[in-house]
């Protein structure tokens, strides 16, 4: 029977994969991923040798009876990335199906956050430009905490946007390049913290997870 190993692998400090996603890789027919350059870099730092392949070819080595693991280019596969219809495909074909946890830059942030998130909404990387309005009005009416991914193009603009429609008592938290040698946490009010990384614009790179508190 087919087998889909959902592995997760460091989402930047190589030491975060785990003994058991090591085992996986290893033992895999194949490891299917976004980007097989950047996979072949992680394999390789640990002396791993495991055929890497595109996600394209997932459904045809499942039909061959194959062991595939399949890893995103950072972190755990399925959250804001392309391997959630991979595993919905996995499923419909049958295929026996297991998960192989670790990084999670979702989980990281909200872990040295220390912002009132017992419940949350997560929202993935926010539209580039239908509907953020609506959901930025969304985020500031809401009695849940609200976490989503930014890239460095646009964490200004979102910022901005959050100063705008949140007051002053609402605590927005930016977690930037989480376990990489220039991690960075910026807590406070939208205010407080668009003017920070104004004025430190060396900081607006880089991958950011924003959590803002609940009403």
């Amino acid at each position: 029977m087919s087998r889909l190993s959902v592995v997760a692998t460091p989402i930047g400090n190589l030491e975060d994969i785990t003994l058991r996603a090591l085992r996986v890789l290893k033992e895999a027919d194949v490891v299917v991923c976004e980007d097989t350059r950047q996979t072949r870099k992680l394999l390789a730092h640990f002396d791993l040798h495991t055929p890497t392949s595109s996600l394209l070819h997932v459904q045809k080595l499942l039909e061959q009876g194959k062991h595939v693991a399949l890893v995103s280019d950072a972190g755990t596969p399925g959250v804001s990335d392309p391997g959630l219809e991979v595993v919905s495909k996995a499923r419909e074909a049958g295929a026996e199906i297991e998960t192989i946890p670790g990084a999670s830059a979702l989980t990281a942030a909200l872990a040295v956050a220390g912002l009132r998130a017992a419940t949350f909404t997560f929202y993935g990387f926010l539209p580039l430009k239908k509907g953020r309005q609506t959901l930025f009005n969304e985020i500031a009416a809401s009695e849940r905490a609200s976490v989503f991914y930014e890239s460095p193009h646009r964490i200004m603009k979102t910022l901005e946007a959050l100063s705008e429609h949140l007051p002053s008592d609402r605590r927005v938290g930016v977690f930037r390049e989480l376990t990489k040698l220039y991690e960075e946490h910026k807590v406070g009010s939208a205010a407080e913290v668009l003017e920070y990384f104004k004025s430190n614009s060396d900081k607006q790179r880089g991958e950011f997870v924003v959590i803002v508190e609940g009403r």
